[in-house]
């Protein structure tokens, strides 16, 4: 039987998968088709029993892993690039950028991923349990990695004071929306049909309690965010041995500010304000610098939320980052179900241009603005609105046309997302290297290669700076990715 891990149907010029004793580790970041956890309940009810599932041949779809891959390179650019190109980074607050897709371009990505896995679900405590344990696993990772343990690449130092860790960031924020999605899609299973009726809207009403479970959290997010009364509130900042409080003046309901808004108020009051994210970019609006939207000096009469904490990947936020997921299993759903290229471009195409359309309106009725910090239901439209029609374009390109050669990056990269994500995006491979230096810390292997290959010989720091980070970081990941994928080798959490 051939393994189903690297499988799924729909691709007329997909690659035949991986031998089984390749599959021994898959990146967790993926959760997706490549992992079809039927196999893994058909190992567990191996001896003594009947299998339960015999999965049919079915063909990859490369548009995942390729567009997997897209995210990550993407993370790699804005974060590594985006201190000299301050216009990719970060929006300050209310707008997108280039960056402000990645977070999203993730939980989409996880959502038709878990449709694929989940597609069927023979033993539905095994299923739950395999979803914590996965859960845990990424919590684990992401406050490894962004509690303030690791200090990679630039500084050597390790461990983190625990009265100033931070417990949210990026993984964390995938942990949740992805045992909130799982989990609704795995104990609907029995509800779930096999056939499809005919009709446009058919899709929606055969999956209507993962649109519910959206829905909810929908009603939560803007019920919170509109009536929940924000207070004055302070908070202090320790430098040179002293400390300086400050006070923010608020009294209000319902504000879309930097200051004042319910995002920030819950975390505040849930986790504390020393465990929040303590460079925010809102430092970099015109209120707070006149080197807006580049980072600069404070304005002699910055206001004081300036420089203020506050926590991009926080709960509140996070609940309505479910909507995303939601969205994305939406998409997997029509994968599954509708098998000719045109069935499942007419609904992806469709539903992206609506949630396009639903983004702007509000957000220039100044309504509800697209705000990545925030995030804002017109974020979540706007954002997998474009992630819809990035994927469409995709699977033209690659399933239906077979134009895979020019994605074999990407589609190298998706397949060890999670390594790619912890060595590269998060700096772990570059702080090794930065480990080994001669006379001091900053002259080292990586800081010589960015200065000397690059900066020195293009006479351009921003210059230098991207092509270090294309072909020093991206290419390099891609090619080695894609040697990991020939040797069969996959990182598994």
């Amino acid at each position: 039987m051939e393994d189903p891990k690297r499988l799924e149907e729909g691709s007329h010029h997909a690659p035949i998968a991986p031998d089984e004793k390749h599959e021994a580790t898959v990146t967790e970041l993926r959760v997706d088709e490549n992992k079809m956890i039927t196999q893994e309940y058909e190992q567990e009810l191996k001896g003594g029993e009947n299998p339960i599932l015999v999965k049919e041949k079915s063909k990859r779809v490369a548009t995942l892993d390729a567009f997997r891959g897209l995210t990550i390179v993407l993370m790699i650019l804005v974060d590594d690039a985006g201190g000299v190109y301050e216009r990719i980074d970060h929006s300050p607050w209310n707008g997108c950028t280039l960056a402000d897709f990645v977070m999203p371009f993730f939980l989409f990505i996880v959502g038709v991923a878990i449709a694929l896995a989940l597609k069927r679900v023979p033993n539905m405590k095994f299923a739950v349990r395999k979803i914590i344990i996965r859960t845990l696993k990424m919590l684990f990772w992401g406050i490894l990695l962004q509690g303030g343990y690791s200090h990679a690449p630039d500084d050597l130092e390790y461990g983190v004071d625990m009265k100033k860790i931070r417990w949210c960031g990026i993984l964390q924020r995938i942990a949740l929306v992805y045992m909130i999605v799982a989990l609704i899609e795995t104990f609907t299973t029995k509800l779930r049909p096999t056939v499809i009726e005919p009709g446009h809207f058919s899709i929606f009403s055969a999956y209507r309690w993962q649109w519910l479970g959206g829905f909810i959290a929908f009603l939560i997010y803007m019920i919170t965010t509109f009536t929940l009364y924000v207070p004055d509130w302070s908070f202090t900042i320790h430098h040179d041995h002293k400390s300086e409080t400050f006070n923010v003046k608020c009294g209000m309901r319902g504000h879309f500010g930097p200051a004042c808004n319910a995002v920030g108020y819950v975390d505040r009051q849930v986790w504390g304000i020393n465990h929040l994210y303590t460079q925010p970019v809102w430092i970099r609006l015109k209120a707070c610098t006149l080197s807006s939207p580049e980072a600069g000096p404070l304005r002699p009469n910055a206001p004081d939320w300036c420089r203020a904490p506050f926590e991009p990947e926080g709960l509140l936020s996070s609940i309505s980052a479910i909507l995303s997921g939601v969205i994305g299993i939406h998409y997997g759903h029509v994968l599954i179900h509708f098998k000719e290229h045109a069935e499942r471009l007419k609904q992806w195409v469709s539903m992206g241009v609506g949630l396009l359309i639903i983004a702007i309106l509000l957000h220039f009725t100044d309504a509800i603005p697209i705000n990545k910090q925030l995030y804002s239901i017109s974020y979540v439209c706007f954002t997998a609105g474009a992630a819809g029609i990035v994927f469409s374009a995709f699977y033209v390109l690659i399933d239906v046309w077979g134009k895979r050669t020019p994605f074999l990056l990407f589609e190298w990269i998706g397949m060890n997302a999670m390594l790619v994500f912890v060595l590269g995006a998060q700096g772990i491979l570059a702080g090794f290297v930065n480990g080994w230096y001669y006379e001091n810390a900053d002259n080292n292997l990586v800081n010589w290669i960015q200065d000397h290959v690059f900066i020195d010989v293009w006479n351009s720091e921003r210059v230098g700076t991207l092509l270090y980070v294309i072909f020093a970081e991206i290419t390099f990941w891609g090619v080695l990715s894609g040697i990991l994928h020939k040797l069969g080798i996959y990182w598994k959490l």
